[in-house]
């Protein structure tokens, strides 16, 4: 099949290499042209993939309407502040449009697909979502990830195209809960990488991601979301990895933050979004608006918008009423 890559960061470009090698045509479009001519020049993307040749049926179109035309599906794998004016062009579009992308709108309280939804209403629409660092990916190292929609069909169809021995994809229906997993598991792994950089042990981060998971899918069952999605890979299979993983860019700007780093500072040295730190902001918003109790994202989103001191938000965390676990 012919398919348009939108975004040619570290996750557009793996997914193009398990593309290519599936045997479709790969179109990649990035929003630099001259990271673009680059690739097409160099047949690698060496800033986040070092040491993958992009091998097969490739072209790097620089245009965005040319780099539509033409495809049967259309993979969107842009930062999260960037979706909505992609999905905006995609109007008319007739085939399968796949979000990659995780991050919930913080004006609208909307996963990225509700934002495909909203702006071009009537597309084919699908994410692909779970525990997948890219270099890993790109390398051929066993990953499994799930695919869905609310259209079987569609998902089925998501499936078909990436699937293959080294990349297992599943399916679901729940296309909110998939995406709210693996947008709200980025919140955690902040805290997480905050732990890590005040130097606490692993007994402080098996609690934290035990208790995320629970946050996070309590606060996606509210939204509407089924609550076993977030037992899946798109859920606990993903918080995993993004906490404890030395390669997770939302752990590792979680440690620099808590080894004392100011926020903007790390922010600005950072080579690829980090997509948690706008999603602590719009995850914090919903839960509020859900009246959903969320006091791991809403003292993350203290220490990050607030200012709060990283230790206070810590000993607040632990300094709250027992109680039974839910």
């Amino acid at each position: 099949m012919n398919v348009t890559l939108l975004g040619a960061g570290a996750w557009g470009t793996a997914l193009g290499v398990v593309l290519s090698r599936n045997g479709h045509s790969v179109r990649l479009w990035g929003h630099r042209p001259e990271h673009v001519a680059s690739l097409a020049r160099t047949r690698a993307n060496e800033r986040f993939l070092p040491g993958i040749a992009l091998e097969g049926d490739w072209t790097f179109e620089p245009g965005f309407d040319a780099a539509v035309a033409g495809a049967e599906v259309v993979v969107i794998a842009v930062p999260s502040k960037a979706f909505r004016e992609a999905a905006g062009r995609l109007q008319g579009f007739r085939g399968p449009v796949v979000s990659v992308t995780k991050g919930i709108e913080f004006s609208t309280g909307l996963t990225m697909t509700g934002v495909l939804d909203a702006v071009a209403p009537g597309l084919q629409v699908a994410a692909l979502s779970g525990p997948s660092l890219a270099l890993e990916v790109a390398r051929g190292i066993p990953t499994a990830v799930v695919a869905a929609s609310r259209d079987e069909a569609v998902s089925r169809a998501v499936q078909d195209l990436f699937h293959r021995p080294a990349f297992r994809v599943y399916r679901s229906t729940d296309l909110l809960g998939v995406e709210l997993g693996g947008a709200l598991k980025n919140v955690i792994a902040i805290a997480a990488g905050v732990c890590d950089g005040l130097g606490y042990g692993d007994n402080a981060k098996a609690a934290l991601v035990t208790r995320g998971k629970t946050e996070m899918m309590r606060l996606g069952v509210a939204c509407g979301a089924r609550a076993e999605t977030f037992s899946g890979l798109s859920g606990l299979g993903d918080l995993v990895l993004t906490c404890f993983s030395r390669q997770s860019r939302n752990r590792g700007f979680g440690e620099q933050v808590g080894r004392g780093r100011p926020v903007a500072e790390v922010l600005a040295a950072a080579e690829s979004a980090v997509e948690g730190h706008p999603t602590a902001r719009s995850a914090w918003a919903l839960a509020q608006r859900l009246k959903v109790d969320a006091p791991i994202t809403g003292e993350v989103h203290a220490m990050l918008y607030e200012g709060k001191d990283l230790r206070q938000a810590v000993h607040d965390l632990l300094s709250r009423d027992s109680k039974a676990e839910d």
